[in-house]
């Protein structure tokens, strides 16, 4: 039996992708004229026809969208997924949860996964391990509107929505500074990282701006529990330890606390810390941490909100959206 000529015979041949020939053979603004005189040419040669039973079902709608975290161990991802289910549900949709759990061929498997559910969209935070986006790729080329939510990448045809995490780092440690610190450390995320970027800035631009000499002897690479308790075991029993801390994330933070409290480091008068989330254990643990407020059922809700609008526009031919939702320092007894 012969085998049907499909748009990727016609992408492989011509060494372009499947949505280029797809938008060719739609006649679209944004391919070149040559291009679509190419594709409709090698179309006609090869006496491609387009298949009306699969296009039947990429034009039907399942009214699911597939949403993957790194993990549901933070109350900011918790707090993500509420935001983003209170849209659906009230636009009718479904949502399928997948946790690469920071695995990267874990993730890959789920977006495959995604793909071959037929989701009307995917919101993505991508794991704190991935590199190569290409599974990412895929997404776009099977014109299945994509948006990047907290974790975001640059330079990528897809909306994302996060917050001004150089502002919130800003704030923390000026208010630090304000509080009279002058030794503070950092427990930093992973610098290919947006989000790790951007809060590392924001710490240096806030010393700095203050008369403070930046050093990277300060910078620990800090952003789970387990690595929290093993680095402050060392970092708070130098004799020219910090006096204070701002981590990453509230879980990084209170893994400082704990090993302050054993060291009988009285907090805040002799040791000040400064969490990133404002997770529920940030007001519950003793002292209450002073923290940054990443409001993330509201950013969960305007990242549903975006791709719902992507899903009932139907097109993949958009100017991406690049939302930036505004932090808050909340004062407590940390500090």
């Amino acid at each position: 039996m012969k085998k049907q000529i499909t748009i990727k015979d016609i992408a492989e041949k011509l060494n372009i992708s499947v949505s280029t020939v797809s938008r060719a053979l739609k006649d679209h603004p944004d391919i070149s004229l040559k291009t679509r005189e190419a594709v409709k040419e090698l179309a006609k040669l090869l006496r491609y026809k387009p298949n009306r039973i699969a296009l039947n079902l990429k034009n039907s709608k399942t009214n699911t969208i597939g949403l993957l975290i790194p993990e549901t161990q933070h109350y900011f991802f918790s707090t993500i997924i509420n935001g983003i289910e209170e849209v659906t549900y009230e636009n009718n949709f479904n949502v399928m949860v997948f946790q690469s759990n920071e695995s990267y061929m874990r993730e890959m498997l789920n977006i495959q996964a995604l793909i071959s559910n037929r989701v009307d969209g995917i919101l993505a935070s991508f794991s704190k391990n991935t590199h190569d986006f290409s599974h990412f790729k895929q997404v776009v080329e099977n014109e299945i509107p994509l948006v990047f939510f907290d974790r975001i990448i640059n330079d990528f045809h897809a909306d994302t929505v996060s917050v001004d995490d150089y502002h919130g780092a800003y704030q923390a440690v000026n208010h630090l500074i304000r509080k009279g610190c002058r030794r503070i450390a950092i427990y930093s995320a992973p610098q290919h990282l947006i989000i790790g970027q951007n809060r590392l800035r924001g710490y240096k631009d806030a010393l700095e701006n203050n008369g403070l000499i930046f050093s990277k002897d300060l910078v620990y690479s800090c952003d789970t529990y387990d690595d929290s308790i093993k680095i402050s075991r060392s970092v708070l029993r130098k004799k020219d330890r910090p006096d204070a801390i701002f981590a990453v994330n509230d879980i990084s933070a209170l893994g400082a606390m704990k090993i302050a409290k054993q060291l009988n480091i009285a907090i805040p008068d002799e040791f000040k810390i400064v969490g990133f989330e404002n997770s529920l254990s940030s007001y519950i643990c003793n002292p209450e941490l002073t923290t940054v407020d990443q409001f993330g059922f509201d950013l969960g809700k305007q990242a549903a909100k975006l791709l719902l609008k992507r899903i009932k526009n139907d097109t993949i031919n958009y100017i991406p959206e690049h939302i930036v939702l505004k932090t808050q320092l909340i004062s407590r007894g940390t500090s």
